[in-house]
């Protein structure tokens, strides 16, 4: 019988034909970082193995979003190993800990929001442009590091998102490298068209008769700044403006909050988030507050008047 780490090395050749480079990539590392080490020399994986693995990672801190996507890694080598008969199957349930704390997004507050457009258009760099861009379309950060002048359409007034910038981390055997690469959005729905603002469009449409169409916007040259120099610029940014600290994400969420403010429907907005489905912007966006929940139960009980 085959060890799990033999499986897993031939899990990982047949797979690299058919998954992006990046995708794999997550694979090997969340491979080498915590199943390897805990599993790779087992001969069979049972249930109590699985649940000692995850309530380890959940001890050290890790997310139960992390540790699921381990999970979801080690099914699919096991499955792998079941089929070709290399490793028993059994059946595996594993318990959550139930999440009692939700956090709360980031988001500007509209004040904040202001202040801060107002310092892009009066301090206008390219850095800042793609703040501007992001706070007004919502684009992820890696869609706008890979944001070119030709994605930007005067003509029809829309962002053309379709590719992203990431930084892989790379395993070999022992060795561990990085490499940026510029590729598709991970979902088919992340393609997308998100028209632009009118003040956005008249920062963008002078611009464009003077820029070439192949370089990327955040550096008007024809070499992209990276995700991870580009969150460090927004932090010292935010410190200078003395706004309150927030991850990059926040623009992002900003956009959705103030579209949800502005009484688009749900369905919109999370095409213009490029989210897979409709929930995922209900679960992050859509929260009822106090006020909302009166009015609601006030028209309700005006059926029985």
């Amino acid at each position: 019988m085959s060890t799990f780490g033999e499986i897993t090395a031939l899990w990982k050749a047949d797979k690299k034909q058919y998954v992006k480079k990046s995708t794999y990539a997550a694979y090997s590392l969340l491979i080498q970082s915590h199943l390897l080490p805990d599993l790779g020399d087992k001969e069979d994986v049972v249930e109590e193995d699985v649940q000692g693995l995850v309530n380890r990672k959940l001890a050290a801190g890790l997310s139960q979003k992390t540790v699921r996507d381990i999970l979801v890694v080690l099914k699919m080598i096991l499955r792998y190993g079941v089929k070709r008969g290399l490793f028993p199957g059994h059946q595996i349930d594993v318990i959550f800990p139930t999440e009692r704390e939700k956090q709360d997004i980031e988001v500007l507050t509209l004040a904040n929001q202001r202040q801060l457009m107002t310092y892009v258009k009066e301090h206008f760099t390219f850095l800042n442009l793609g703040i501007f861009i992001c706070l007004n379309a919502g684009l992820r950060i890696g869609e706008v590091c890979a944001l070119q002048w030709n994605d930007l359409d005067v003509a029809s007034g829309v962002i053309r998102v379709n590719k992203t910038i990431q930084r892989i981390y790379l395993v070999d055997g022992d060795v561990k490298y990085t490499e940026l690469i510029v590729d598709k959005p991970k979902t088919q729905n992340s393609i997308r068209e998100v028209p632009m603002t009118r003040e956005l469009l008249a920062l963008i449409r002078p611009l464009k008769k003077v820029v070439r169409g192949d370089f990327y916007v955040l550096t008007n040259a024809a070499s992209p700044t990276e995700p991870r120099t580009y969150r460090c610029y927004f932090n010292k940014l935010q410190k200078e403006l003395g706004l309150p600290r927030m991850r990059f994400h926040g623009l992002r969420h900003s956009f959705a909050t103030r579209c949800i403010e502005s009484k688009c429907d749900y369905k919109t907005v999370s095409v213009l988030l490029g989210h897979s489905n409709i929930s995922t912007t209900l679960n992050l966006y859509v929260h009822p507050n106090l006020e909302q929940k009166r009015k609601c139960i006030e028209t309700m009980g005006k059926l029985f008047r």
